[in-house]
């Protein structure tokens, strides 16, 4: 059985030959230090919603000091103001993100309701950092689409008060309603060298 440091090193392993960068960091205070690390003062900066980014006080941090921040989830907002600041956000310098699953073979996975995450992940932004604990850690696609349908959906779905059948169910019901969260599905297989960057964390974070 593989331990989980083997599974990080092979996952990590597995990225780097697709040209995406990746970071170890031990615990979520090492993560927030790598992002910081990696944006400089004059980047604007933009976010897909994420627990994980919470969870690291990463975009808390960078409010604190002052960046230049596309904050489409500040408070206040309104539905207007947070669609600009969504298009927006696809022609900013630094994207920050979370992932729904992380595979050992070099795969990011992710669904979106609203698309801006998965768009901003694909293309526009001129740097990603995408931010994963190692429990979105899996073998393949297969138990990437399986994590997604029996843990990060309904969990999501119940945080943000949905009325969706995978909350009763524990699992997706491929649901037909206005409330469904899971609408765009993007899998991220390699990438042009230096543009994307994966930080693995080595603690449980984000859903």
């Amino acid at each position: 059985m593989i331990n989980m440091d083997e599974k990080i090193k092979k996952a990590m392993e597995s990225f780097e030959r697709g040209n995406i960068t990746c970071h170890f960091a031990e615990d979520r205070d090492k993560a927030r230090e790598i992002v910081l690390s990696m944006i400089k003062k004059d980047d604007v900066i933009g976010y897909g919603g994420s627990l994980t980014l919470d969870e690291c006080a990463i975009r808390d941090e960078l409010r604190k000091k002052g960046y230049r921040m596309l904050d489409w989830q500040k408070d206040g907002t309104t539905p207007e103001e947070k669609r600009e600041i969504l298009e927006k956000t696809m022609t900013c310098d630094v994207f920050l993100s979370g992932s729904n699953a992380v595979t050992m073979d070099g795969k990011l996975y992710n669904v979106d309701g609203r698309g801006n995450r998965v768009s901003a992940l694909t293309f526009g932004p001129k740097k990603v950092i995408v931010v994963a604990g190692k429990n979105k850690l899996v073998r393949n696609l297969l138990e990437a689409r399986e994590r997604v349908d029996t843990v990060a959906g309904p969990l999501n779905a119940k945080r943000l008060n949905r009325k969706t059948g995978c909350i009763e169910a524990g699992f997706c019901v491929d649901c037909d309603t206005p409330e469904r969260i899971c609408r765009h599905y993007m899998v991220t297989d390699r990438q042009y060298p230096g543009r994307m960057n994966l930080i693995i964390v080595d603690e449980k974070l984000g859903l």
